[in-house]
């Protein structure tokens, strides 16, 4: 079993993002969606992830934009969501521990509510 690290550096940041990605990269129901819409941009996009989370959970803020908007358009519903969270979660629980890794499990989960409802209205409205 992995050794559980507390999330206190840019480094463990770099680790969950790229441990939570290479699942999704390879997630039957999320594999598409997210390989399609990132194509060969991986790379920029797990930088602008590790800002995202350095910004969020280490208060370095690294990170400028919005984060809702490049997801706007994502053909996704509630089960999407849910296994992202779910794969998120897993991630966290196998390999961190501590105040950080809750408080990443929380961010995420508020994230989640909250793009999923705007993408619904999205959906339903336009």
């Amino acid at each position: 079993m992995t050794e559980r690290k507390e999330i206190t550096t840019i480094e463990e940041i770099k680790l969950l993002v790229d441990l939570f990605y290479d699942k999704v990269r390879r997630d039957p129901l999320l594999a598409d969606i997210f390989n399609g819409a990132i194509k060969e941009n991986w790379p920029l996009h797990l930088e602008k992830m590790y800002r995202f989370w350095q910004t969020v959970l280490l208060q370095e803020h690294t990170y400028h934009g919005s984060p809702f908007a490049p997801h706007a358009q994502l053909p996704v519903k509630a089960e999407h969501f849910d296994r992202w969270k779910q794969l998120f979660f897993e991630t966290i629980d196998d390999n961190f521990s501590g105040e950080k890794a809750q408080e990443a499990k929380f961010r995420a989960t508020k994230m989640a509510e909250m793009f999923q409802l705007k993408i619904a209205y999205i959906q339903q409205n336009y």
